[in-house]
C-alpha cells in the first residue's frame, strides 16, 4: 500500500486502495431451509381480515413477533409490512386527530414525519442534539402548544435518544411518546431496550438494516390498547370491531399492512445474526474512530455515555477551518483514494445526510392532502413555521459538518477501516494543495447519491 504521505490520488498519484470493500452477504443457508420450509407448506401467508384465529396471522408470523418479545422483554411486537407503515399505524394506534400536532426531528428519513399527516396530523419540528444528532429536549419544549399530542423520537443511525429527558417532559405534559428506532435495533438506553422506553415504537426491516425480510418492520409495545389498535390497523380493522363503544372506531379503518409468513421466516432466521452485526460494528465503529479523532478537523461521533450503539452508520464531525479545505473537497479526494463505490454499503464516505424535512415542497407549499392545505390549514396563521433557520444545529450539519462512514459494518475488517483512515490521513496531509486545485462545486454526495451508485471522481 503507498504511504499516506505520497501524492494524493485526486492530483495524480496512486490510490490508497482499489480492491472494491467486501459486499455484506446477509442471506445463508439458515434463510434458504426457512423460506424452503414455507414454500413446501403452501402457505405464503395466513392473515384474514376478519375475527378469528388467523386475524393476527400464522405460525411463522406469531412465531417471528415472539422472539422480539423474549429477546428484549417487549410485552407485544406486531410485524407489519414496512417500518413505514408501521409508524402509520403507531399514530392511528395513540388517536391522533386531524389538527393535533406531533412534534418531530428534521434530521430524519422523510415517513419519521409525513406518518402525521395520514390521519391529519400536523408535524412541527424540533432541533436534535449536536452530539447525539437525536431530537433534543429542550428544543421540545419550545415547539408545545396545547394542540401538541406526540414526540416523535427518532434513534438516528443507531445512538439512542436521551430519553429520560425527552419522558420527563412528554408526562409533564402529558404527551405520547413514539420511538423511531429503524436504525437502532437491539438498542438500550440506561439498560432499557429502545423501542418502548416511550408508549410505542418499531424497528425497520428494511434491505439496508441490520436484519432484514426484504421489506418489513416491527412495532413494540407494553400497552395492551395500543397494541390492538396496532393490529386493527395493521389488518382491516373496521372488519372487527362491533361499534358498541364509538372510541374503538377512532382510526381504526385499517389497511394491509401485513407481513408474509416467508419474510417472517427469514427475520426470524436473521434475528440469531443480530448480536454478531452488533459487535461487529462496535468494534470496526472503535478502531476507525481511533483513527479518525487523531485527525485534523474531524471528531467521530462517541460511544453513548449511557446506552449502547447499533452503527447504522458511522457519525464523524468535519471542521472545515482546521480541516483545511471544504467538505466537498475532501469527500471527493477521500473516495479517489478508494475503489468506486458501487452502492450505499460500499461507499466509504458521504456528506451531509438528508435535507431538513421541513424544507422539502410539501411543507413549504403546505400541500399534502388534498390541494387546499389539509391538514396545515387547520393550524394557526404562520405556524408551524417551517421558514429556513428554525433548526440551525440541523442545517449546520446538513450544510457544513456532517460525514458519514457507511463501511463500519460485516464482513468488513479493521484492516479495511485503517485503509479508509489512511485516505483521509494523506488527503488532510495534502490540504492546502487540494483546496488550491479540487473545484469546491457540485452536487453533495449523500447516502441517496451513494445508492445510486454515483461517480464522483
Amino acid at each position: 500500500m503507498p504511504s499516506s504521505s505520497s501524492k494524493p490520488a485526486i492530483l495524480g498519484g496512486d490510490p490508497i486502495r482499489t480492491r472494491p470493500f467486501a459486499p455484506r452477504v446477509t442471506m445463508s443457508q439458515a434463510e434458504q431451509t426457512a423460506v424452503r420450509e414455507v414454500i413446501e407448506s403452501d402457505v405464503l401467508s395466513a392473515f384474514i381480515g376478519a375475527s378469528g384465529k388467523f386475524f393476527n396471522g400464522g405460525k411463522r408470523v406469531t412465531d417471528f413477533e415472539a422472539i422480539w418479545c423474549q429477546r428484549y422483554g417487549f410485552k407485544h411486537a406486531i410485524s407489519v409490512s414496512s417500518w413505514t407503515t408501521g409508524l402509520v399505524a403507531a399514530v392511528g394506534a395513540i388517536g391522533i386527530e386531524p389538527g393535533d400536532e406531533i412534534i418531530c426531528p428534521p434530521y430524519t428519513m422523510s415517513a419519521s414525519a409525513t406518518c402525521c399527516l395520514f390521519y391529519g396530523g400536523i408535524p412541527v419540528f424540533a432541533d436534535i442534539d449536536p452530539d447525539t444528532f437525536c431530537i433534543s429536549a429542550k428544543s421540545i419544549a419550545t415547539r408545545i402548544t396545547p394542540r401538541t399530542k406526540a414526540i416523535m423520537v427518532v434513534h438516528l443511525f443507531g445512538h439512542p435518544a436521551e430519553m429520560d429527558e425527552i419522558m420527563a417532559l412528554a408526562r409533564k405534559h402529558n404527551l405520547k411518546v413514539i420511538e423511531d428506532a429503524a436504525q437502532a435495533p437491539g438498542v438500550f438506553y440506561k439498560d432499557k431496550p429502545v423501542g418502548a422506553i416511550g408508549d410505542l415504537g418499531g424497528f425497520s426491516l428494511n434491505f439496508h438494516k441490520h436484519i432484514h425480510t426484504g421489506e418489513g418492520g416491527v412495532i413494540v409495545t407494553n400497552n395492551d390498547d395500543l397494541a390492538q389498535r396496532c393490529r386493527l390497523i395493521r389488518n382491516h380493522g373496521e372488519n372487527v370491531v362491533t361499534g358498541e363503544d364509538p372510541a374503538e372506531l377512532v382510526n381504526c379503518i385499517g389497511s394491509n399492512y401485513r407481513l408474509t409468513e416467508v419474510q417472517a421466516a427469514i427475520g426470524s432466521a436473521q434475528m440469531n445474526k443480530l448480536d454478531a452485526c452488533l459487535t461487529t460494528r462496535a468494534a470496526l465503529a472503535s478502531h476507525l474512530r481511533q483513527r479518525i479523532d487523531k485527525l485534523p478537523g474531524l471528531r467521530a461521533q462517541a460511544h453513548p455515555e449511557h446506552g449502547t450503539h447499533a452503527y447504522y452508520l458511522l457519525p464523524v464531525h468535519f471542521n472545515a477551518q482546521q480541516a483545511g479545505l471544504s467538505r466537498h473537497q475532501f469527500v471527493k479526494a477521500v473516495l479517489a483514494e478508494l475503489p468506486k463505490p458501487e452502492g450505499f454499503e460500499g461507499t466509504a464516505l458521504t456528506e451531509g445526510y438528508v435535507k431538513p424535512l421541513y424544507l422539502s415542497p410539501i411543507y413549504q407549499k403546505r400541500i399534502a392532502i388534498g390541494s387546499k392545505g389539509f391538514p396545515f390549514n387547520l393550524a394557526p396563521a404562520g405556524w408551524p413555521d417551517y421558514s429556513e433557520g428554525i433548526c440551525p444545529v440541523t442545517e449546520n450539519l446538513y450544510k457544513n459538518e456532517m460525514l458519514l462512514c457507511p463501511v463500519v459494518r460485516e464482513p468488513l475488517t479493521p484492516e479495511d477501516m485503517d485503509d479508509v483512515a489512511s485516505a483521509m490521513e494523506r488527503v488532510l496531509e495534502h490540504a492546502a494543495e487540494i483546496a488550491r486545485t479540487v473545484p469546491d462545486s457540485g452536487t453533495l454526495f449523500t447516502p441517496v447519491a451513494a445508492a445510486m451508485d454515483t461517480n464522483v471522481r
